[in-house]
């Protein structure tokens, strides 16, 4: 049998064609997501993972979520709603019921509150609504990852002001002056804050109420997703600077204190303008949050709270542990927090020591992954806070886990060298 053997020739334009259309369907990112990308919260939590998938010893210490169940009354209030049919497109404001539950603890008018999928949302909402390119937000740092990312896709400009441990993490009235120029639309608030934990004193949020007084083209954001979750007294801004109640949002949710992180129902309390502005870009996004999920919030807001106060003194003991713990490691430096539920230490002592097989701890980042690679350990380097030289460990977890935690940071900076040239 013979075979004929066919060879086929492809002209050099039609290899040109071939690259143009392989040039046409590239995908076009859009300018506006330019640097953007998973928070590296995410990143070493979905490192972490992949690690214990292959069978390494992993703890991370890394996410903001409480190892808490969600409340059994809290569930029974889903289902009662499923089993009640309440499963059907809700109003893109969020239900009555709930909008005039988080109204009345609120002290406001159901017309001034917006519920969305997360807390996250009603940021986004309200940046989208109301930045155009080039608008300015000042964020205190340390401050929440998300919050410049937010920022940028709506096209913004986050001015970073720097709050150092020295200063308890807390943003001045000096500082807060100084950064505020004709373009600046919003100052963004965290207290209790995420990832230090500071809390901001009523005087302390009057005093910079004071000089947003003083310019009334400056909204302000108040992030108080940890309010439920302080172990001083806590100052909702609203309270404390009520003639900005005007300019004001005040955003809240049921994800940490209720351990509800995975229902996605946040929601802001803000003037009626600003809140009809957000259902615009609501309502072409998710439309109304689920509603199986407001019912569920709605008995998180009314029904029974004993579960809050037992959690926070649960966290309070955590807290209490982690931080004794970390300061008794040499060249660890840990703040008290007064609220949610991290710690924000130094490890600017460390760096410049040399790991055992011999690569130099320059930044915060190099730091947290020696301690994952030596120890299993997934912590955050504070650069992801947008503050250097600090790592945030969360304590959002059963006692022996974070026993075991400590455990694993106080062997890795025992296991490092001091570097003999900085030494001399």
């Amino acid at each position: 049998m013979t075979y004929t053997i066919i060879s086929f020739h492809i002209p050099a334009r039609s290899m040109s064609n071939t690259a143009v259309n392989q040039e046409r369907f590239m995908l076009k990112k859009a300018d506006r997501i330019d640097g953007m990308a998973l928070s590296e919260i995410v990143a070493i939590s979905e490192e972490a993972a992949r690690l214990r998938a292959q069978g390494h010893d992993v703890l991370a210490l890394s996410t903001g979520e409480p190892d808490f169940p969600t409340p059994p009354h809290i569930c029974d209030a889903a289902y009662r709603a499923m089993q009640d049919g309440q499963t059907r497109y809700p109003p893109t404001a969020g239900t009555a019921a709930l909008r005039a539950a988080i109204a009345e603890k609120a002290g406001a008018e159901p017309g001034k509150v917006i519920v969305a999928t997360g807390a996250k949302q009603v940021l986004a909402d309200m940046f989208l609504a109301t930045l155009n390119a080039g608008d300015e937000v000042i964020v205190p740092a340390p401050y929440w990852t998300s919050y410049s990312d937010i920022v940028a896709l709506s096209g913004g400009e986050t001015v970073l002001v720097r709050c150092g441990a020295a200063a308890g993490f807390k943003m001045t009235p000096a500082q807060l002056e100084a950064a505020i120029t004709p373009r600046t639309r919003w100052v963004l608030l965290n207290s209790p804050s995420n990832p230090s934990g500071a809390v901001y004193t009523a005087a302390e949020l009057a005093a910079l109420g004071q000089v947003l007084a003083r310019h009334p083209h400056v909204w302000i954001a108040s992030d108080e997703i940890y309010d439920l979750i302080c172990y001083v007294p806590f100052t909702s801004f609203r309270e404390a600077c009520p003639d900005l109640a005007g300019r004001t949002i005040v955003i809240n949710g049921v994800s940490k204190a209720h351990a509800m992180t995975g229902w996605r129902i946040g929601w802001g309390i803000a003037p009626a303008d600003l809140v009809k502005a957000m259902l615009a870009v609501q309502g072409q996004i998710t439309s109304g949050a689920c509603s199986i999920a407001q019912a569920a919030a709605l008995e998180a807001v009314t029904g029974e709270q004993s579960h809050i106060p037992e959690r926070r003194d649960a966290f309070r003991d955590r807290r209490d542990f982690v931080v004794a713990a970390l300061d008794a490691i040499p060249g660890i430096s840990c703040p008290m927090p007064d609220g949610a539920f991290y710690v924000f230490p130094s490890c600017e002592a460390v760096l410049g020591q040399v790991t055992p097989d011999g690569k130099l701890l320059e930044t915060d980042a190099d730091f947290c992954a020696y301690v994952l690679a030596a120890t299993g350990l997934a912590i955050v380097p504070g650069r992801a806070f947008g503050l250097p030289g600090h790592f945030r460990l969360s304590y959002a977890y059963a006692r022996a886990d974070l026993e075991d935690g400590c455990a694993r940071l106080n062997r890795a900076v025992d296991g490092l060298i001091p570097n003999q040239r900085t030494a001399s």
